[in-house]
């Protein structure tokens, strides 16, 4: 990369990228310097998804990041700003999910003052693949964070989808998925048609059902004997109601509690719900066609070091030759774009 693009556009001042990783829960800002270095400013905002997020709330999340990210002394040398957004896509210049986001982001940035001469949009699997170590260019990238979907990378740019339907039509073996799955069980425990779960309690609890009506004591394993008939008839009149009052999406907030459940009370239902959303993950990967140890960037917060479907899904894979490559977000690949973008 040219060494006096640091000058560029800001005469002996030192220019700045700005990377956004915008998802279905948060909204991550990253400045950092022109041709090369560690960030200088982070900020989060609320959710990016460009497709679910009404575009006034877009915008104000996105200037929420941004505000935070960009002291106001630096703003003016910001050149490039590149986003990597859910529910985007640059597969036309006409997409509504880019067009949607690259609107919400342009009225951000003249909120802020912040005049950049390149402002592009990418999907968040495309942020995300770039993250990886030498920010590559061809691969394959799986998100499993509030949602779910996998991508086969070329040249940077997203070539072939499986999954990432959103909440309503797929998104299987994502956070709201699991979150899902979590209220189902305990409505199936309740009504009979299910087996006995944790998860009946924890998730009462998460959605405000009243404590009389939730067996007394501090959450943990089922207890058959606490959960009589009449008190499973209550708790489905308080749970449901409980559940439409809120918007969908943030079912995925009861994702941790099936993780809990999982490996705290060896709950058998949880357990099947994780693995289940391993197969989910499996199939929406191998529709990509892999090839034997072909790259795979991984991201979401499901498949961290410490995320609960990395390794059933790890074990999934071994067969195929795959191996996952996790990173934390599409920040800092966003940063990387943002750069390239400049330059080119």
């Amino acid at each position: 990369m040219n060494s006096d693009l640091n000058q560029a556009s800001v005469g002996q001042a030192p220019a700045y990228v700005v990377g956004l990783d915008a998802g279905g829960t948060r909204t991550r800002a990253v400045l950092a310097p022109l041709p090369a270095g560690a960030p200088e400013g982070e900020g989060v905002g609320g959710p990016g998804n460009a497709l679910t997020v009404p575009g006034a709330q877009l915008t104000e999340h996105l200037a929420e990041a941004l505000a935070h990210a960009v002291p106001e002394e630096l703003r003016g040398r910001v050149v490039a700003v590149a986003g990597g957004f859910a529910g985007a896509s640059r597969t036309a210049p006409d997409e509504p999910g880019r067009v949607k986001a690259h609107a919400a982001l342009t009225v951000a940035l003249s909120r802020l003052g912040i005049g950049a001469a390149s402002v592009e949009v990418h999907s968040d699997i495309e942020a995300a693949f770039a993250s990886a170590p030498g920010h590559p260019a061809d691969g394959l990238a799986l998100v499993a964070g509030t949602g779910a979907v996998a991508a086969r990378i070329t040249a940077r740019a997203c070539t072939t989808t499986a999954g990432g339907d959103g909440w309503l039509l797929g998104d299987d073996g994502g956070g709201f998925w699991i979150g899902r799955e979590a209220v189902r069980v305990a409505l199936r425990m309740a009504d009979g048609r299910g087996g006995p779960t944790a998860l009946a309690a924890s998730v009462g609890r998460a959605l405000g059902v009243p404590q009389d009506v939730l067996p007394g004591g501090t959450p943990g394993p089922y207890d058959a004997g606490a959960w009589t008939r009449a008190r499973r008839e209550a708790y489905r009149m308080h749970l449901l109601p409980a559940v439409m009052d809120r918007p969908p999406v943030q079912l995925a907030r009861l994702a941790p509690l099936v993780t809990e459940a999982a490996a705290r009370y060896e709950d058998a239902v949880a357990t099947g719900i994780l693995e289940t959303a391993a197969e989910h993950l499996t199939a929406t990967v191998r529709a990509l066609e892999p090839r034997p140890g072909e790259r795979i960037v991984a991201t979401g917060a499901l498949l961290g070091p410490d995320g609960p479907l990395t390794a059933p899904l790890t074990a999934r894979l071994h067969p195929l030759g795959l191996t996952l490559d996790w990173v934390a977000d599409g920040s800092r690949g966003a940063v990387a774009l943002a750069r390239l973008g400049y330059a080119g």
